[in-house]
């Protein structure tokens, strides 16, 4: 009797037990629940192959995808205090902020990357919605000045890939005054006549629509991208109306002239490419970064007196945009 009592543990464990397999292996689409092969959805950009759902990205991810070859140099930002007014709801917001910083990695919701966009250097600021719900503080505040600053000093087009929830509520009104700073930058942009381009992805709400998220020269948006200022359940309980079929989503807001275009992922590269070269004024083109110390002087010389020519095979509709805004 003790020895089936000592064997019966081991039948079982015989028959239950399973092989280890990696974790990471499949991958189900949030959107329609399908399984994916993670390498074959890696290869889709993670974008869906059966409903074309477009899963949201980290700022890395976003930065290796848009940047030739994946190459990159992370643009320093300066140091902001942590936790400048000691907040505490359920959770003190330092320990929240370790925990964040502790799941993705980055110091904060902004990472900014230099690098070369199908040959020409661009800078990019990309949001990581997985820190703090890509939140506006005092450090993606300052990230972003950081990358507007840097794209004046190499002469170069800025991107801004979007992806917040609005401004930090644990940092106050040093998240909200973020929104006019960041207002200044693009303003210093574009009196230097630099390209200002603006990829929003799911979702971009809050203060980031409220301030640099719409003031690009050109506004692209992911399919199905969730795109306003309050979120739709807000909006009904406070209008006691039902919203409309798609309501703040990137292609309603196409048809109603919020957006420019809408661009699947796996065209997005090759229009941001297209739309630089059509807005960058041939002589300010900055050199790779290498080169850009050595180029910037002699591409200030001649910035404020050019105009953009339009490649060949940019769309006509873009390419007349281009000249009213030349004009003005």
């Amino acid at each position: 009797m003790n020895w089936l009592k000592r064997m019966r543990p081991r039948i079982a464990r015989a028959f239950t037990s399973k092989p280890d397999a990696p974790s990471n292996l499949w991958a189900k689409c949030p959107s329609c629940d399908a399984l994916h092969f993670h390498q074959d959805w890696e290869k889709a950009l993670y974008v869906c192959p059966g409903c074309g759902h477009h899963r949201r990205l980290t700022a890395t991810q976003r930065l290796q995808f848009l940047f030739d070859d994946g190459a990159f140099e992370t643009v320093a930002c300066a140091d902001v205090p942590t936790d400048p007014l000691k907040f505490r709801d359920s959770r003190a917001y330092r320990d929240r902020l370790r925990d964040a910083r502790r799941k993705t990695g980055a110091r904060d919701a902004t990472m900014i990357g230099f690098g070369q966009l199908e040959g020409a250097a661009v800078t990019i600021a990309a949001q990581d919605f997985g820190f703090m719900g890509g939140s506006l503080g005092m450090a993606a505040g300052e990230a972003f000045i950081s990358g507007a600053r840097h794209a004046v000093k190499h002469r170069c087009p800025y991107i801004a890939v979007t992806a917040a929830g609005g401004a930090r509520m644990q940092e106050g009104i040093l998240s909200l005054m973020q929104m006019p700073r960041t207002i200044v930058a693009v303003q210093e942009l574009r009196a230097m006549k630099l390209p200002y381009l603006v990829v929003l992805t799911d979702p971009t709400t809050g203060g980031v629509t409220a301030s640099y998220g719409m003031l690009g020269d050109v506004h692209l948006a992911e399919p199905g991208a969730l795109i306003g200022f309050a979120g739709p359940r807000v909006i009904e309980q406070t209008i006691k109306e039902q919203l409309p079929p798609n309501f703040q989503r990137a292609e309603y807001l196409l048809e109603h002239g919020i957006v420019d275009m809408v661009v699947h992922r796996r065209d997005l590269r090759a229009m941001l490419a297209r739309l630089t070269r059509l807005l960058m004024p041939a002589r300010a083109a900055c050199a790779r970064p290498q080169d850009t110390a050595k180029a910037a002087p002699e591409a200030a010389d001649g910035a404020a007196n050019t105009t953009a020519d339009a490649p060949a095979d940019m769309p006509a509709d873009i390419s007349a945009a281009s000249a009213a805004k030349n004009a003005r």
